[in-house]
């Protein structure tokens, strides 16, 4: 695991804070790709020198026009390259020649048309590592860092207006995007630091991207669109930095990857998924996850704009009762706390307005068109009430009103003045002027409550996101597993040596050691399981493998012979062991964890309950290794079930000091088993109360994997 991987982005600043730039393949013919860029970066006062090669001219927009890069006889930065592929490798050569520091390569033809593409892509990204080029793309839009008026790309957002300079990072996968993005973000008023595509990523992956701006002192906030990911460490390491650095990362993911689509033979790929895995990223690096393109804008502006609230607890007040009503339930649903006012404070709201719904949210009713100080006064008194971490007021159309925009105004600095370290937020329409002056007092102004109780909530988990990851556990000696399905017995005594608690079973052979075994459970009172015990038999009641309920030497007997004798039919070439004998474990609640290999994060641990709790509702929580004892709590916690095990309905409350040292257990296992482990699975793990014994895992199944 690579979460400590310090990136070194210093070659990067040739890159995206080049002092020299030239424009390969320029055109004279400013709506060319060889043209664009030379024309923005002339039009627009870049900075440095700026240089144009191009062959077969003398001049290009004005500028002297060089054969080659090597031609130019002074040092180059950056490198845009606009030819087609068939040129590309030649003009590597030259750049190498030339001692570039890198390239934004706007070529297409390489992975994304195929297995030839492909392969000229990796021998490109060979070379361009060697001769020590950073390169961006192929197959990409390029990038533009507007405060320094450097314009590497073709993309047509930048003519029909340039965004401002600001303090909001943008990093995209897809070039069509990013530009609706650029677009978006001028509307919007959002300054932007860096706007960057990375296509087809041969070497500058969207990770080195956010690792540059976490550590980029002109950035702030990063936002961040992805498709997917082939490095997961190096995702890891980026996202790790910027949490280490307070720059919260807005990501928008869509889609699935193919690398996560293959599921083990246990559940437990298959219950995680991929997308869940990703959410479980995002979760243990603090990031904001924007599920549409509306919350992505806003999330970033929120955060560019106010600081993160220090708790959950929010203050809600509002001039329409229903308003109020719709954002008390938004506030639920995004896990914030709404809690009243006290007694004295409700019976002084009643006092000013007694038709006024006092509680939390605070309803003063259209009362405030008749006296508007009762804004002030109502606001300061739920905040000195209450200390709230974040206070959202709705004012429906107020902002539009010359005469109540005075208020408003008068509102919000009053609220900063006294209340520092509360998150404002106002709810109403309002000219784009208002607005600005408004968030320049760092209060976040919205349209829609909703969309301001969803972003409140999101900016609340950052206080909640450990700083400091957990540090690797001491997970004692390697374990080096083989490959392939172990059986039941091999799979318990692993789990077992790691501290996971087992239920006690014995590995049968025959029918009289069957009967043995019936009879010694029968001396407890109990009954026992008869289950097929086999390397090549995974999942042993699909071929009709098990026998429950068994009581009595006879009946035991010919259970066993039944079982093997489905086993060998349905799989005549399995090596057979013979059967697992274990007591039946009664009551309790099934639960089902596992852990299971993530082809692109590495090790995931998965908990949830068993039964249609996993299979259908698909309740289950995850999270990356390692972990600490508090995230496997966390993990049990947050089941959308959880009141099953927490004694919901006078049910007995399980032990979760048990399911979270299990949990551990687990995590340990799968930390001494390092790259040899595809998955390990407890299925059930049978959730009891601490005077029953707690938890124990009734039937289990670790595969193993070649180590690369």
């Amino acid at each position: 695991m690579t979460d400590s991987h310090c990136f070194d982005t210093s070659r990067l600043d040739a890159l995206f804070a080049p002092r020299s730039i030239a424009v390969v393949g320029a055109s004279d013919q400013a709506s060319k790709i060889g043209g664009i860029p030379l024309d923005y970066l002339l039009r627009f006062g870049y900075g440095g020198a700026l240089y144009a090669v191009n062959p077969r001219a003398s001049r290009v927009q004005g500028l002297p026009a060089h054969e080659r890069l090597a031609a130019i006889g002074a040092p180059v930065d950056l490198a845009i390259v606009a030819v087609p592929q068939s040129q590309v490798a030649g003009v590597l050569e030259d750049a190498a020649a030339a001692r570039v520091q890198s390239m934004v390569l706007f070529s297409s033809g390489y992975a994304e048309t195929g297995s030839d593409g492909t392969a000229a892509q990796q021998a490109l990204a060979r070379r361009a590592q060697e001769a020590g080029i950073r390169l961006i793309g192929p197959n990409c839009l390029g990038f533009m860092r507007p405060g320094h008026q450097v314009y590497a790309t073709f993309s047509p957002a930048p003519g029909g207006g340039l965004v401002r300079p600001g303090r909001i990072g943008m990093v995209s996968q897809s070039g069509a995007f990013g530009a609706y993005a650029y677009s978006l973000a001028r509307e919007r008023g959002l300054g932007l630091s860096l706007w960057a595509t990375t296509g087809n990523e041969a070497d500058v992956q969207l990770a080195d991207g956010l690792a540059w701006l976490a550590q980029d002192p002109e950035t702030d906030v990063i936002m961040a669109y992805m498709e997917g990911c082939r490095d997961g460490p190096r995702l890891r390491a980026a996202l790790a930095l910027a949490q280490e650095r307070g720059k919260p990362v807005v990501m928008c993911k869509v889609g699935t990857s193919a690398l996560g689509a293959a599921a083990a033979a246990s559940h437990t790929a298959s219950l995680a998924g991929n997308d869940a895995v990703y959410d479980a990223v995002f979760r243990r690096y603090g990031v904001l996850r924007a599920h549409s393109i509306t919350d992505f804008f806003a999330l970033a502006a929120s955060a560019s704009i106010a600081r993160a609230p220090k708790g959950r607890s929010i203050g809600l007040f509002t001039v329409s009762g229903g308003v109020g009503a719709m954002m008390a339930d938004d506030a639920s649903a995004a896990g914030l706390d709404v809690a009243p006012l006290s007694d004295a404070a409700q019976r002084q709201l009643r006092e000013w307005v007694p038709f006024a719904a006092p509680r939390n949210p605070v309803d003063i009713t259209g009362q405030v068109t008749n006296d508007m100080t009762l804004l002030e006064r109502s606001a300061r008194l739920m905040l000195a009430d209450r200390q709230f971490d974040s206070w959202l007021g709705f004012f429906a159309a107020g902002g539009l009103s010359d005469a109540f925009w005075p208020v408003l105004q008068s509102l919000v600095q009053t609220l900063r003045t006294h209340h520092p370290d509360t998150l404002l937020a106002v709810s109403t329409l309002c000219p784009p002027e208002r607005r600005d002056a408004l968030e320049a007092l760092g209060c976040l102004v919205f349209a829609d409550p909703g969309a301001a109780i969803r972003c409140i909530g999101a900016l609340a988990r950052l206080h909640e996101t450990p700083q400091a990851l957990p540090a690797m556990a001491d997970a004692g000696s390697a374990l080096h597993l083989p490959a392939g399905t172990l059986s039941e017995q091999r799979s318990m005594a692993l789990l077992a040596e790691a501290g996971v608690p087992v239920v006690p079973h014995r590995l049968v052979r025959t029918a009289a050691e069957a009967a043995q075994a019936v009879q010694a459970a029968q001396e407890m009172g109990g009954r026992i399981v008869l289950k097929v015990c086999s390397d090549a038999i995974a999942h042993k009641s699909d071929v009709g493998g098990v026998a429950l309920n068994l009581t009595d030497a006879a009946g035991a007997q010919a259970a066993f012979d039944r079982i093997l004798a489905n086993a060998r039919q349905a799989r005549p070439d399995a090596h057979i062991d013979g059967a697992l004998a274990a007591p039946m474990v009664q009551g309790g609640v099934e639960c089902i964890a596992g852990v299971h290999r993530d082809p692109v994060f590495g090790p995931v641990l998965m908990f949830g309950l068993g039964g249609i709790h996993a299979e259908i509702l698909r309740d289950v929580s995850l999270r990356l290794l390692p972990i600490t004892r508090d995230d496997a709590l966390a993990m049990v916690r947050e089941l959308r079930a959880f009141a099953v095990l927490d004694g919901a309905r006078g049910r007995p409350r399980v032990d979760l000091d048990s399911i979270a040292d299990t949990l551990c257990a687990l995590a340990g296992f799968a930390q001494r088993a390092g790259a040899t482990l595809e998955s390990a699975e407890i299925n059930p793990l049978i959730a009891r109360p601490r005077e029953d014994g707690g938890c124990v895992a009734v039937d289990a199944l670790v595969i193993g994997r070649e180590a690369a």
